[in-house]
Order: C-alpha cells, then sequence, then structure tokens
C-alpha cells in the first residue's frame, strides 16, 4: 500500500570493518555479502529506488554489479567508526535533492550485515509505517537471551542485571514476559522525520516482528558460519 509515495532504499557499507576486514563484500553463499541486500531490495516491489551509501570504490564497483545505484561516493568524513547514521541519510537525501530534484517521502535502511531478510519483510515494514504512521518502524525479534535471567557482578556476587526483578519469581521460560531486540534488518522512517524532525532511531517507534532465523546480524567470521548455514539449509529443503 504505496499510497504514491516514492519510497527509496538506502544500503550503507562503508570500506573500514574492523571486526572483518572487508566484510561487505566477503563472500557469503556465493555471493559478495552485500549482494543479498541490494538483490533481496531490487525485488521489493515498493521500492521506487535502491541507492548505495559508501565511501569504497570496490563497494562500489561490487554494489553496481549487483544492480544498485551508484550516484555518489560518500565523502571520508562520514564513514568513520564513530559516525552514526544521521549524517549518512542527510548526506543522500541532501544530494539527491540538489542533483537530480529527488525528494522520496520514505526511507528504507537496509544494512548489508543482515542478509537473511526477505523482500517481504520489506513491503511489511513500509505497509506498517503508512497504515500506523509512526515517526520510525524497527525490526525485531526475541531474544535468544532473556535479560531477566542476566546477572551482573559485584565483587564477585551475583546481583539481578535488571534493577528490581526478583529472578526467583521467573524460574520457569513459561513465566518470562516476552523481550525483543533489534535485529538491524529494516527501519523505516519518514522523510521529513529525518529532515525536518531531526529524530534519528527516536520519537514514535512502531516495532516489525521478524522470527529469530532471519534476524542474523553479521559482525563476525562465526556469524558468516551461521548466516550459511541457514541458507544451505533453506536450499535443500
Amino acid at each position: 500500500m504505496k499510497d504514491n509515495k516514492k519510497i527509496l532504499a538506502i544500503i550503507p557499507a562503508r570500506g573500514g570493518s574492523k571486526g572483518v576486514p572487508g566484510k561487505n563484500i566477503k563472500m557469503l553463499a556465493g555471493k559478495p555479502l552485500i549482494a543479498w541486500t541490494i538483490e533481496t531490495a531490487l525485488s521489493a516491489p515498493c521500492l521506487d529506488r535502491v541507492i548505495l551509501s559508501t565511501d569504497d570504490e570496490k563497494i562500489l564497483k561490487i554494489g553496481k554489479k549487483y544492480g544498485a545505484e551508484t550516484p555518489f561516493l560518500r565523502p571520508a568524513s562520514i564513514a568513520g567508526d564513530d559516525t552514526t547514521d544521521m549524517p549518512v541519510y542527510e548526506h543522500a537525501l541532501t544530494w539527491l535533492a540538489d542533483n537530480e530534484k529527488f525528494y522520496p517521502d520514505i526511507i528504507v535502511w537496509l544494512r548489508p550485515t543482515t542478509p537473511l531478510r526477505t523482500s517481504k519483510d520489506i513491503e511489511q515494514a513500509v505497509d506498517l509505517l503508512i497504515q500506523k504512521k509512526p515517526d520510525w518502524v524497527r525490526s525485531v525479534c526475541e531474544v535468544e537471551h532473556h535479560p531477566y535471567w542476566m546477572y551482573k557482578l559485584n565483587e564477585g556476587l551475583m546481583e539481578p542485571f535488571v534493577d528490581g526483578i526478583k529472578i526467583e519469581n521467573f524460574i520457569r521460560r513459561q513465566l518470562l514476559p516476552p523481550a525483543y531486540r533489534l535485529n538491524g534488518a529494516v527501519d523505516v522512517g519518514w522523510r521529513s522525520t529525518i529532515l525536518e524532525k531531526k529524530l534519528l532511531y527516536s520519537g514514535v517507534i512502531e516495532a516489525y516482528i521478524m522470527p529469530v532465523d532471519r534476524s542474523v546480524d553479521i559482525d563476525t567470521k562465526l556469524d558468516f558460519k551461521i548466516s550459511e548455514t541457514i541458507m544451505t539449509q533453506e536450499k535443500d529443503e
């Protein structure tokens, strides 16, 4: 349900990964990691454009090969370890406005490190934004390790990590209230939320719930192995 709205996907992929060097173009199940997100985005009917924002010429070349638009190279000044997402949004949207007179209504942020999302996830997250009209829609999944069962140490002594919680009241898993974590797969917001309200993942946020098996956020070599195992199993089924 687009309601004639222009919808832009931005795939952020800087070149300076520390944990796994060259992570965004490291091979995963026969393709560079970033290719999975590009191909999924291009198969989502709601998206009008899919743009890659990178500071790296090699990533740009591979992104272009798999079908992403690469109209600019992101400045190094907003591609550091401590760069938040906001200046990357602002740079892309300002560049498109100044150089192409393109003013999307909705922005879909697709991190290449979550390759297991589907085009349906993108479509449903966008629909949720249009229908409920929050400032943001952010994808989440249920936590694998519940915070009520986590501890902090005080000189070696265990104390509940969540203040005020009596862990003995939640001995059985069935007694735990549902808890969710951000999975990084899909963030959807209004252009006005970003450029006018200046809200970065804040304000009114609606959750788009995804299953755990599509919520792997790749940060380590082990995460690559887990994702590849899931992809192989799905292919065999």
